[in-house]
């Protein structure tokens, strides 16, 4: 089920406090230095960072591409 977009716009990368977007079960920072992404279980997202994994960039741009969100080179 897609987080509630009121809800999503006021989480936040717990690393860097950049903003999050949502892809399948995951929410991916849009902080291009740490690529974190942060599982969604059961409709519940996991901020905690030792859970997190860090995108190759590679996968990163691939998902922020996909959400339309502007890259800084």
């Amino acid at each position: 089920m897609p987080i509630d977009p009121k809800f999503l716009s006021l989480l936040a990368c717990p690393v860097t406090h950049s903003p999050l977007v949502e892809d399948g079960d995951f929410l991916v920072s849009t902080d291009s230095e740490t690529r974190r992404r942060y599982r969604v279980e059961n409709d519940i997202p996991n901020l905690l960072v030792p859970d997190s994994e860090v995108l190759n960039e590679a996968a990163w741009r691939e998902i922020m591409k996909r959400h339309a969100v502007e890259v800084k080179s």
